[in-house]
């Protein structure tokens, strides 16, 4: 016996599949980033004093870091938006790099503001940096999502 309910549940999940899944995933880690490399770019100076609080460059390097950072922040989740080949890896790459800075600046006991989404991030000092690093360890997880779903929708024989 055919009810509505029955009917209404196949209708959901024949619209939400992993493929669907997939796509909103990619798209909000896109705009997560699309949003960040803006923010940044706004007021490089002030992201390059963030990123002097984690000791990592000499200062002459800082406000090119600070550009570069920021548009590749953007660009790539602009890429990543459209499935732009390599955008993903360009992420991930970014992402690790984030990861290592934040656990970098925990070890040291750094009490600074992240500048994950700017120099007005409102998460400052010691568990800012501990909070960012639980959120990017989050994206990290939805990119490994993205991976899985690449390889499970790719053809041919598995090497």
């Amino acid at each position: 016996m055919k009810t509505a309910q029955n009917g209404a549940c196949r209708l959901f999940f024949s619209w939400f599949s992993l493929t669907t899944m997939e796509r909103l995933v990619r798209w909000a880690i896109a705009a997560i980033f699309i949003y960040s490399g803006l923010i940044k770019l706004m007021d490089p100076s002030s992201f390059a004093v963030v990123i002097s609080g984690f000791g990592l460059l000499p200062k002459p390097f800082l406000f090119p870091a600070a550009l570069f950072m920021s548009s590749l922040e953007l660009i790539a989740g602009i890429g990543l938006m459209f499935a732009v080949r390599g955008s993903l890896s360009v992420i991930t790459a970014m992402l690790l790099m984030f990861i290592a800075v934040l656990v970098y600046g925990i070890h040291l006991g750094l009490d600074i503001d992240c500048g994950c989404f700017g120099p007005e991030d409102p998460e400052q000092a010691y568990k800012g940096l501990k909070a960012a690093l639980v959120r990017d360890a989050g994206m990290m997880a939805a990119l490994v999502f993205l991976y899985w779903g690449r390889a499970r929708t790719q053809r041919g024989p598995v090497v």
